[in-house]
């Protein structure tokens, strides 16, 4: 079993700061891409950021120059970053990981399950 645990989340002030942290566990052979979603009442989950294993990083337009993806391949963590928040940050952030289990399986797409990031104006 594999599973990606969120933390970081919660209540904060327009033009704010927050740092998310996601822990990849459980039976895992290899990470390649991690990254953070997120996904607002009314609103499909979107793209907020990405980072290969090299660590390039990739961001959607909204959160660039605010927000900052990192990881630790040895520790398989990734952590968000996110710095001048704004109300239409306020979303529920969903961690992300394409995970083999072995030297022979497929990288599979696994998901967190979410944590509540809140930006009152």
């Amino acid at each position: 079993q594999v599973q990606l645990v969120e933390s970081g989340g919660g209540l904060v002030q327009a033009g704010g700061s927050l740092r998310l942290s996601c822990a990849a566990s459980g039976s895992i052979f290899s990470i390649s891409v991690m990254g953070w979603f997120r996904q607002a009442p009314g609103n499909q989950r979107e793209l907020v950021a990405t980072i290969n294993k090299p660590g390039v990083p990739n961001y959607a337009d909204s959160v660039k120059d605010r927000f900052t993806i990192s990881r630790d391949n040895a520790k398989n963590m990734v952590y968000l970053q996110m710095n001048s928040l704004k109300p239409e940050d306020t979303a529920v952030y969903y961690c992300y990981a394409k995970i083999a289990r072995s030297s022979s399986s497929l990288f599979r797409d696994t998901w967190g399950q979410g944590t509540q990031v809140t930006v009152s104006s």
